[in-house]
């Protein structure tokens, strides 16, 4: 296979048109970005390759985002240089583009320089040498890679639908699972289990032993749940009931803590995923300032932290043991009145996305939406006995867990898809020895003589 220089196969022609003072009109502009604009006049009437003469990120920095091919009348940003083909039966400018566009890191991004404007010249894009097939065989790369192309867009196209699905998976097994129908066969196998009115009634009692001991202040009386606030009708043995029913509230308000390296650990709602609490970043307090700040209670293991603002209704469990935590603004905990008589984790479920509704529907803020502790109480949730709630839980786990598995799947068939696009590049570009090493050495042979 010979190699040839782009100077001996192509034309080049630099770019005419200013992007700052272009009028719109009926003929694209290339331009340095992926996307095209457009101009009441064209420079070219051809198929081309078109290539920015800067750097996409500048400050010192060699690199190039894109390399345009372009066919018809069309215009050419000043910034960027044209290569056509001198002679359409020796070289087809699609295999070029295809060829540039591919290994632009090895072949283009190594001949930039410069200090602070790192720049790329026409003269060193003129000898850069490639690998030239015969026009058939360029031909047939350029159709094999099209087709490629068009089978990855829709390989691409369903794994993409596939995640939704997943999506939508997920959330319609929170759904059944807090409208009790996870659990129907369960039910059905354990005809007498207390129902959960029974529950919420121990849950009351400690409430009330909790307020006369002076551990908590007495909350305020929360209205009765009409019928137009049950989304959902309950399975036999469900109850439904005020948040402010089973949690104490434990919230901070007042000014912002100064942050140390160490100290007593500081738990904002930037910490708060939904499901999951990150520990980065990592912020602690004074002890000093956390005795003056947790006067309202002590977050601790196993409690529900909600985040009330910013972002909104990101919930979780408080993973952390052993250790004093403060929390920071926009961030409730949620503390279980009866720490054995209710499942944490179902209560997570039941502080699903899913009630994002009603937590939209009453925040209130301009410029960043927040629901204060007060509504908040009175969301409405579903709680089943404690042995269901337990149920309901191993059930869920376990099929976030095949969703899970699912999502791994989906994930090595993107992988998969890149890979096999990767190949077919390698494989056309290394028909033989020869031009596999010119393929995988671009930068040696850009520097050097014409092979025969």
């Amino acid at each position: 296979m010979r190699f040839l220089k782009l100077k001996e196969l192509c034309e080049f022609e630099k770019g005419s048109t200013g992007l700052a003072k272009a009028e719109p009109g009926d003929y694209p502009l290339v331009t340095t970005g992926a996307e095209r604009k457009s101009c009441n006049t064209y420079q070219f009437d051809t198929k081309a390759v078109c290539i920015p003469l800067v750097s996409s990120t500048g400050h010192g920095h060699a690199s190039l985002k894109n390399v345009h091919y372009q066919e018809g009348k069309f215009a050419l940003g000043s910034i960027l240089v044209a290569l056509t083909s001198k002679d359409d039966s020796r070289l087809d400018i699609q295999f070029l583009h295809l060829y540039l566009s591919q290994l632009k890191d090895q072949v283009l991004v190594p001949l930039m320089s410069g200090a602070a404007n790192v720049a790329l010249s026409i003269k060193k894009i003129q000898n850069i040498e490639i690998p030239l097939p015969s026009i058939g065989r360029q031909r047939e790369i350029v159709e094999r890679f099209k087709s490629i192309v068009a089978e990855e867009d829709e390989l691409k196209s369903e794994l993409t639908h596939q995640q939704t699905l997943l999506k939508k998976l997920r959330q319609q097994i929170l759904q059944e699972a807090i409208e009790g129908k996870l659990t129907a066969d369960w039910r059905a196998q354990n005809p007498d289990v207390e129902p959960a009115s029974e529950l919420l009634k121990r849950i009351a009692t400690e409430k009330a032993q909790l307020v006369k001991d002076k551990k908590i202040k007495a909350p305020k009386p929360l209205p009765p749940i009409t019928d137009e606030e049950k989304p959902f009708e309950l399975p036999q043995g469900w109850e439904w009931c005020r948040l402010g029913e089973v949690f104490n509230f434990i919230d901070y308000r007042g000014k912002t803590p100064r942050k140390l390296s160490s100290g007593v650990r500081l738990i904002t709602a930037r910490n708060v995923k939904f499901g999951a609490l990150s520990l980065e970043p990592e912020d602690f307090i004074s002890q000093e300032e956390y005795d003056d700040r947790m006067t309202r209670g002590f977050p601790k293991f196993g409690d529900l932290l909600f985040t009330t603002e910013a972002p909104l209704g990101n919930v979780c469990l408080l993973t952390i043991e052993n250790e004093n935590i403060s929390t920071g603004q926009r961030l409730i905990t949620l503390q279980l009145y009866q720490q054995d008589g209710s499942n944490k984790l179902f209560m997570l479920f039941m502080l699903s996305p899913f009630y994002q509704s009603y937590l939209l529907k009453n925040a209130t803020g301009v410029t960043a939406k927040g629901i204060k502790a007060a509504r908040l109480r009175e969301l409405v949730i579903p709680v089943p006995s404690s042995e269901e709630q337990q149920a309901v839980v191993t059930k869920v786990e376990r099929l976030l867990v095949l969703c899970d598995q699912l999502e791994t799947q989906i994930t090595q068939n993107q992988t998969h898809a890149e890979q096999l696009m990767q190949a077919v590049l390698k494989e056309a570009f290394s028909h033989n020895s020869e031009a596999g090493t010119a393929a995988t050495t671009p930068r040696a042979r850009a520097a050097g003589g014409a092979d025969a």
